[in-house]
């Protein structure tokens, strides 16, 4: 017998919970393309992204994943055989450094490993020993979402300032935007790209590159038509926007959520993920007296405020999250790039999250924790309540 039937609760580290008006504004019939409200619809949504990412600078639209933001981002402001310096604290960023490899771009990587932020002390070490200028780009990741780590991004501008390093600094806010602060034009960010499925709330498909005047004077020989951003931006006309036909039924979703975001106001969207955040690793923190649990994370000043990866020892993450699922139909996220993946498992909190959701998936998490005799500590539920009361 399960408990499972119902209404999911998909609680990984994107596509995240799709609001209602979101689901409701993409159901409709498809828009005329030529002209009117979904020309006038796209105008409207370039101001209020580069609003989000807090930047005066550009932003180009893409039809695809975060991936095809990584390549768009590459391709225009690199040559094949430029080097690129990945700051690698993850997955994610590893990716984006295989990805740069396949364009022939050379590759550089300082790996932290999984449980630590950017070092910035080797990152300098690194740039200051480039006295030719080798290095065209610092590729790093704000939030990483196979390891739940935030990364100091304005650190690495004082660094590469420091340094008197002319690198573009390219920065993946796919996990973080609209979740954790992220400020493009005060943090020195060249080229920032993200997605529209985690903070954003629509589903996945769309992707955005956002460039500064800088970045766009260092034109490559790798961007072909279909990637290159300048047309993208300020169009001559509307289907110069996509290279083609619009998302349209995402636009109509995005522009749902961006009135989100703007009726709550970013500074409360930044705190609700902050404070819900903080009362899971509340809960884990119980967990973790007794038992294999613990915060992938140790330093809460380096954790992402939209995703939480937790060790549990292997098989419990893969059985635990099973369970979840399968009995109380939670979704939690896998053990993304770790070795062994079923060691651990990731909540995301993202999006459209409230506090009785979080306090859902805690419930359940001890729930399953119990069933499946994993030792835990007790009390987590009852800490993670009182987090919430003093927070609220």
């Amino acid at each position: 017998m399960s408990l499972s039937n119902g209404r999911a609760y998909l609680a990984i580290p994107g596509p995240s919970v799709m609001p209602d008006a979101v689901l409701q504004a993409m159901h409709r019939a498809s828009p005329n393309i030529y002209e009117g409200e979904l020309h006038d619809l796209t105008d409207s949504l370039v101001p209020d992204l580069k609003s989000i990412a807090m930047t005066d600078a550009n932003v180009a639209i893409y039809i695809g994943n975060g991936h095809a933001a990584w390549e768009a981002a590459l391709a225009n402001v690199l040559s094949r055989g430029d080097t690129v310096l990945v700051l690698a604290t993850g997955r994610f960023c590893i990716g984006w450094g295989e990805m740069a490899a396949g364009l022939g771009l050379k590759v550089e990587t300082i790996d932290h490993g999984d449980r630590a932020p950017i070092d910035l002390g080797r990152v300098a070490d690194v740039l200051g020993a480039d006295q030719e200028g080798r290095i065209k780009a610092v590729l790093a990741v704000h939030v990483d979402t196979s390891t739940s780590v935030k990364n100091d991004i304005a650190g690495l501008r004082d660094v590469l300032d420091s340094a008197g390093h002319s690198a573009l600094l390219m920065a993946d806010c796919i996990a973080s935007l609209g979740c954790d602060r992220f400020e493009m034009d005060a943090w020195g960010v060249d080229v920032m790209v993200s997605g529209c499925q985690k903070g954003l709330m629509t589903p996945a498909g769309v992707s955005f590159v956002w460039f500064n005047e800088r970045a766009n004077a260092a034109r490559g020989n790798c961007v072909t038509t279909y990637w290159d951003w300048r047309p993208r931006v300020n169009p001559e006309v509307y289907f110069m926007y996509f290279d083609g036909t619009a998302p349209t039924h995402h636009l109509y979703g995005l522009r749902a959520a961006l009135d989100m975001i703007k009726a709550e106001g970013l500074d409360a969207v930044f705190t609700r993920h902050e404070k819900l955040a903080q009362i899971i690793w509340t809960a884990v923190d119980q967990w973790a007296s007794d038992g294999p649990m613990q915060l992938n994370i140790a330093d809460p000043a380096h954790r992402s405020h939209a995703v939480t990866s937790i060790g549990i020892g292997s098989p419990n993450g893969n059985a635990l999250r099973h369970w979840c699922e399968h009995q109380c139909g939670l979704t939690l996220g896998i053990g993304l790039g770790r070795d062994p993946a079923d060691a651990f498992f990731r909540i995301g909190h993202m999006g459209h999250v409230n506090a009785h959701m979080i306090m859902g998936v805690l419930g359940t998490i001890d729930a399953g924790l119990k069933a499946l005799n994993i030792p835990h500590g007790s009390g987590a539920l009852e800490a993670a309540a009182q987090a919430l009361a003093h927070r609220a």
